[in-house]
């Protein structure tokens, strides 16, 4: 069996700390702004790039790292909330896409200045651009 350094679990700790803090400090500037969470405006984008024809919800999970029973139920509260509107082909409730309304589209462009500005202040006003570089290159060889 292969033993971790300490530098090494140290990272990790690192990591899922600065991520779940930065997750939850988000959340709470979007709901404090009353806006939808942080998970919705990735899907409208999603979407909103799509275009006309809409998106499959299983390219959806597949460009979101979402679990099928995650993204059924986060596309059942969108639909809810009227932000998008899904369109089943034939009898099978699987062959559907996923379109955006015009009250998702104005929800995603009321987070974005929420969210760009947390995005400056967090991450740009914590590092310089060759950190951010930097820590972009070293996130990218975890994946």
């Amino acid at each position: 069996m292969k033993t971790p350094s300490k530098e090494t679990q140290a990272a990790w700790r690192a990591l899922l700390s600065v991520s779940k803090s930065l997750v939850e400090s988000i959340e709470r500037d979007l709901k404090a702004a009353d806006l939808a969470p942080l998970a919705w405006y990735d899907v409208l984008l999603e979407i909103e790039k799509a275009g006309e024809d809409g998106i499959r919800p299983f390219e959806l999970q597949e460009r979101l790292l979402l679990p099928q029973y995650g993204m059924s139920r986060l596309l059942d509260r969108m639909d809810t909330a009227g932000l998008i509107r899904r369109e089943t082909f034939g009898d099978d409730r699987r062959g559907q896409s996923v379109f955006l309304t015009p009250e998702g589209k104005a929800m995603r462009e009321r987070i974005w200045p929420v969210y760009a500005g947390f995005l400056a202040d967090r991450i740009g006003g914590a590092l310089s651009e060759k950190d951010a570089i930097v820590m972009r290159d070293l996130l990218r060889k975890l994946a």
